[in-house]
């Protein structure tokens, strides 16, 4: 049950506190936009992604038009589709995944600050 006390000072952390992520979650997608294994089900991807599944077969198609990705079929069962990386999608990924850790690395004392204001609550 939501706690029915906050206060103001908890709505503005809150607000900060989602800000932030947002403006993660922004530079994360543009940061994969601005760069151009194992295998994976499209269903797994969609699950792991939070999309549906068309809008996960639009992505692998983008990525594999980039040669990021590649299609072959479930040798155990043949209406399933695997996606794997390539050896660009891993170069890729490697280089998205620095960048990203530098991102957090960047943002981490703000996000530490909000998270201490919410245990310092009043």
């Amino acid at each position: 049950m939501p706690d029915p006390t906050l206060s103001p000072y908890d709505y503005r952390t809150l607000a900060a506190f989602r800000f932030a992520l947002r403006g993660f979650l922004s530079f994360s997608e543009a940061a994969a936009r601005a760069s151009g294994g194992d295998t994976a089900t499209m269903s797994q991807l969609a699950d792991f992604l939070i999309l549906r599944h068309n809008s996960t077969v639009g992505l692998i198609d983008r990525l594999e038009a980039a040669k990021l990705v590649a299609r072959t079929p479930d040798p155990d069962d043949r209406r399933r589709v695997l996606v794997r990386l390539t050896a660009a999608g891993e170069r890729c990924l490697a280089d998205l995944s620095a960048i990203h850790f530098a991102e957090l690395e960047r943002i981490r004392s703000e996000l530490q600050s909000l998270l201490d204001r919410m245990n310092a609550r009043p």
